[in-house]
């Protein structure tokens, strides 16, 4: 019988009993099974017998991304987390390498069907309906998202489009004709349908578009990204978050813009600082995610590398489930020193999408003398009415302002910068 998942949102005693039964049961089907766990416990010289509740979760060492690639390596090609024998496992995917070797992740069926679970409770909290017709333009290749998301969809009995293998041209009739309802894609996939489309002469806002549900990048909660794609779409942004390694676990609710609900009835979220204590709510700090149905290949305390911030305020809904205040702030190791001043790409996407005038743009990191210097490539709107040279001032004058010190801009032509379905590349290294 399934567990009434919006009673456990608002009773916090209930919540926490469900996760130290599974969390338990967890650790039992794991150990000695699973040769990735058992010997980090062991190592580590910790008994699972003495972990019986929540609090106890801090005898366990942090998990870190490089240890899972390090473990991959030696144990090619899927590693020793995997807790049955291989003709157990159903599904095969893998991170998009964005920040080093990518990940292979295998899942049992056991293991899919809680990842449907997670997707079953995002779609609720998005406020899907049954009626809603779901547009999912990418190309369907192994990471995961794209797979859980349009699987979750059509287990939650909604109708849906695959996009995969078409131009962005193509795809935005397949969504006109078959009045999609919802769109599934990354915030800069948004904004460049929306640049394809101006140029064809389509009206997003005749569309049957009214929501876009994003994920991949920072972008679904930065306020300035958020609102132009909602201008140009006439449509809802909502945001989620999830990794290939351990799942979707986050999303914004209808009723909440801001930030994102963590689904705990799934996992246990933690929030340290660099040293790997933990920080108040209120106060930034490093997510840290314990899943606890991926019991085929599970992960305990895994570092995200995503800097968050919990909010300290009572939920206006009466949800007991943690919220992180601003979504996904930005990558603990994203984060640039230029000039003593610490600055996240996202800052700078912040102040990007304030401007009309811009169409796409690009970071390039300098580093001379062990010192990090920025030059901000930007390329103009096809359709902007501000010339080139107004652009480059009012986007040099904006970035002072905001971050504190001047910053080289450099403007190129109409059409120059790369365009991305999936994850964004933006910060290069000259």
């Amino acid at each position: 019988m399934a567990l009434d998942t919006e009673q456990l949102w608002k009773d916090r005693g209930q919540l926490e009993t469900l996760q130290q039964q599974k969390l338990v049961e967890l650790l039992k089907a794991i150990v000695p099974r699973n040769r990735f766990w058992t010997t980090r416990l062991q190592s580590a010289g910790v008994d699972i017998r003495a972990i019986r509740t929540v609090s106890d979760l801090g005898q366990i060492p942090l998990c870190t991304k490089a240890e899972l690639v390090l473990d991959q390596a030696a144990q090619a090609p899927y590693g020793s987390n995997l807790t049955f024998p291989s003709t157990r496992y159903r599904r095969l995917h893998q991170t998009s390498g964005t920040t080093g070797r990518p990940v292979r992740w295998m899942d049992t069926q056991e293991s899919w069907d809680w990842f449907m679970e997670c997707w079953r409770q995002i779609y609720t909290l998005a406020g899907l309906t049954t009626w809603d017709r779901l547009f999912f333009p990418f190309s369907f290749g192994p990471f995961i998202g794209f797979w859980a998301a349009f699987e979750g969809a059509l287990r939650f009995g909604n109708f849906c489009i695959a996009g995969g293998g078409l131009s962005t041209s193509v795809r935005l009739q397949a969504m006109i004709e078959n009045e999609a309802t919802i769109v599934c894609c990354t915030p800069t996939y948004a904004l460049r349908m929306a640049e394809v489309a101006a140029a064809e002469g389509i009206d997003l806002k005749e569309t049957s578009v009214r929501l876009l549900i994003v994920a991949g990048e920072p972008g679904g909660t930065i306020p300035a990204t958020r609102k132009r794609i909602e201008e140009l779409w006439e449509a809802r942004v909502i945001d989620h978050w999830g990794m290939t390694e351990l799942g979707s676990l986050a999303v914004e609710s209808e009723d909440r813009p801001g930030g994102l609900y963590l689904l705990e009835t799934e996992c246990i979220a933690e929030v340290v600082d660099d040293t790997g204590n933990s920080v108040p709510a209120g106060e930034p700090g490093e997510l840290v995610i314990t899943n606890l149905g991926r019991t085929g290949s599970p992960l305990i305390r895994y570092r995200t590398g995503d800097l968050v911030r919990l909010s300290a305020a009572a939920d206006p809904h009466g949800r007991i489930l943690k919220w992180m205040d601003g979504g996904i702030l930005g990558r603990v190791d994203d984060m640039l020193i230029v000039r003593g001043n610490n600055v996240y790409p996202s800052s700078i996407e912040a102040v990007l999408r304030e401007n009309p005038g811009v169409a796409e743009y690009r970071v390039e990191v300098r580093t001379t003398r062990e010192m990090k210097d920025l030059t901000i490539v930007v390329e103009p709107a096809a359709d902007s009415e501000a010339s080139a040279e107004t652009i480059e001032s009012q986007v040099r004058v904006a970035l002072q302002q905001r971050l504190g010190f001047a910053v080289e801009v450099r403007m190129v032509a109409a059409g120059t910068l790369p365009r991305f379905e999936m994850k964004s590349r933006r910060v290069v290294d000259v």
